[in-house]
Order: C-alpha cells, then sequence, then structure tokens
C-alpha cells in the first residue's frame, strides 16, 4: 500500500514522537491534598516529582531529578532568584569532585548543566531547581541537591512562580 507524501510524513512523525525517550513537557495537572498554600512549590524526593500547588485540590506535577545518596535534603526555602539562560560556577564541592571544570561556563552554552532557566533557593545551600542540559538524568538520583527538570517544564514552572515563593522539600 502506498500512502500518500504528506500522510506517509505525518505517519513518520507521529512514530518517531512516540518511541521517543524524552517529552518536550512532561507536566501534569493533577489532584493535591497535601495542606499547602496556592504558589507553594513542593519537591517529594521519594517520588522524584516537583509539584506547583495551585489551589482547591489540583497541583502541577512535574518530574525531577534530585540529590543522589548523600547529597539529598528536606526542609524549607524560598525562591531568591530566577534567570534565564544562567551562568554557572560550579560550587566548591563540585569543583573538588571535578578540578577540571572552568570557574564559570556562561549561561546558554551546551556544557552548562543549569539548562534553560534556574531558580535559586535561599536558607543555607547552593541549591537551585533548573533545567539541564542532560535530560536523561530527569527523573532519577543525580545531583549534589539541586532540583533538576526538562527544560520545557523549569520554563513552564519559571512563568508561574513569584520571588519569595516557599519550597518545600520532602523525602
Amino acid at each position: 500500500m502506498h500512502l500518500p507524501r504528506s500522510l506517509a510524513a505525518l505517519s513518520a512523525a507521529l512514530l518517531l514522537a512516540a518511541t521517543m525517550p524524552q517529552l518536550a513537557q512532561a507536566r501534569e495537572i493533577v489532584g493535591f491534598s497535601d495542606p499547602y498554600s496556592s504558589g507553594t512549590i513542593v519537591v517529594k524526593t521519594n517520588e522524584r516529582a516537583l509539584y506547583y500547588v495551585l489551589g482547591n485540590g489540583k497541583a502541577v506535577r512535574y518530574p525531577v531529578g534530585v540529590g543522589r545518596a548523600g547529597k539529598q535534603w528536606t526542609g524549607t526555602a524560598r525562591i531568591s532568584g530566577k534567570y534565564l539562560k544562567p551562568a554557572w560556577s560550579p560550587p566548591e564541592e563540585v569543583k573538588r569532585d571535578k578540578p577540571s571544570l572552568p570557574n564559570v561556563i556562561p549561561g546558554g552554552s551546551p556544557s552548562n548543566p543549569m539548562g534553560a532557566a534556574a531558580l535559586t533557593l535561599s536558607g543555607g545551600g547552593e541549591y537551585a531547581i533548573h533545567g539541564t542540559n542532560n535530560p536523561g538524568s530527569v527523573g532519577g538520583f543525580v545531583s549534589y541537591g539541586c532540583i533538576r527538570m526538562y527544560n520545557a517544564d523549569v520554563l513552564d514552572l519559571y512563568s508561574r512562580v513569584s520571588w519569595g515563593a516557599p519550597v518545600v522539600v520532602t523525602r
């Protein structure tokens, strides 16, 4: 059977999309009954999920990469900064483990692990919620404590979240 050229192209595109390992965006609106006010970010480390609370029993759920064994943390913080295509300076601990890293990786560079955007967190530590240049790491226990998101998802969260928004990280 011979398909018309446009239908064959569409069929090939759909097959490719169905087999791609990374979704362009993996967020979804879900029921959420935890007692947090709208605008709060809740990271559930064991679920490897970040919830942006909408209120009225709903939240946007995003898959995330979280701290690996010995690098995880729990507690509260606030969004202290919002950056698009941020430059990255490796924290001392990362630099100690990987001394060959440059002192600064420019924003937008394919080797920059911050991806498309970063939301920095106050409250001790050098942690952020950020995109990634390694989408295969989303969903794993992979970082030094930062929360990694698909670039499309961190841009969506960036557009929703306000400076000073509360962040709660649980096991």
